[in-house]
């Protein structure tokens, strides 16, 4: 995978639906770093859609601000906490949270290892996933997983 991706054309068509359908979308991130978010403040029309994000790089940001309960921050309920915690501050209908470890040195999980939290007006999941490559790659596979998972909700 190239360390440059290109996610412009799918931004573009969630935001046609996003639009079509009048929700609101807000993103958490930890291992993305603010790059959804850019991806989809980009998009057009986003200043109607996008509310914003939450950028909780630091655990402590996380446990404060995002209520995650004290624990590993690359697990099934940091990532349930950020999206549901996001929702409630952005009044969004689709709120993705991310979390997760990119390598190359393991840390809390192996590298690859992403939790995802996704909150689809007042339904809270959340799912684990395991990406190959490097630290680029990684984030890469993530972002366009959660643009899969802002889709999921609009069809």
């Amino acid at each position: 995978m190239s360390d440059v991706t290109d996610f412009s054309e799918t931004c573009a068509r969630l935001a046609d639906a996003i639009v079509e359908q009048g929700v609101h979308v807000a993103v958490a991130e930890s291992l993305t770093g603010g790059n959804l978010a850019s991806e989809l403040s980009k998009a057009p029309q986003a200043g109607d859609w996008f509310r914003g994000g939450v950028i909780a790089y630091h655990e402590d940001v996380k446990f404060g601000l995002l209520e995650v309960p004290e624990g590993p921050v690359v697990s099934e309920t940091a990532a349930r906490a950020m999206v549901a915690t996001t929702a409630r501050l952005f009044d969004a209908e689709i709120v993705v949270a991310v979390t997760g470890e990119a390598g190359p040195e393991p840390d809390e999980a192996a590298p690859g290892t992403v939790w995802f939290g996704l909150d689809h007006r007042g339904r809270v999941s959340a799912t684990r996933k395991e990406f190959d490559g490097e630290p680029e790659d990684v984030l890469a596979q993530t972002i366009a997983y959660s643009l899969e998972l802002i889709e999921s909700c609009l069809r």
